[in-house]
């Protein structure tokens, strides 16, 4: 096996049980770093403080990872401007958050006949958000909702 000792030099291969007595005589432990090598690949290291600080790596990495959720916003086809420019700040806000957001249109009634003004509506939020998001899932119909997927850019 190549063998790497506790200062980090390379000893070259060495028999397996000269790099135990070595990883004894150094009070640590031999661990095989890289199996799939040729000759495999192994160093003398304090085990416990090894498995330590891999733990610490991927806490980090976890800390650092971001959660994309996907935020709802619920529409009418005949919405009023001011609620309309309420739910475009929300929306605004989850895109700066680094959220999706599902925009639903939901049909009632007669409305279901009218699926035209629905399809302008989300066309009018899909221009609006144009500079900061992106189109994920086009409009689409799911029964009596037109549903769109955004993005952040």
């Amino acid at each position: 096996m190549q063998l790497i000792d506790a200062e980090g030099k390379n000893r070259g291969v060495v028999e397996i049980n000269e790099a135990l007595q070595l990883a004894e005589e150094a009070a640590m432990d031999l661990v095989e770093i890289v199996p799939t090598a040729e000759p495999p690949v192994c160093k003398i290291l304090d085990y416990g403080k090894f498995r330590f600080l891999e733990q610490k790596k991927a806490a980090e990495a976890r800390k650092r990872q971001k959660v994309v959720e996907i935020k709802e916003i619920k529409l009418r086809p005949g919405i009023d401007d001011h609620d309309y420019e309420t739910k475009m700040k929300a929306v605004k806000r989850f895109f700066e958050e680094g959220d999706k957001v599902k925009v639903t249109l939901r049909f009632r009634g007669r409305e279901l006949a009218h699926q035209d003004i629905g399809y302008r509506l989300l066309t009018k939020v899909k221009q609006e958000t144009a500079p900061i998001a992106k189109v994920e899932v086009e409009p689409s119909m799911e029964g009596r909702q037109m549903v769109m997927i955004l993005a952040p850019k």
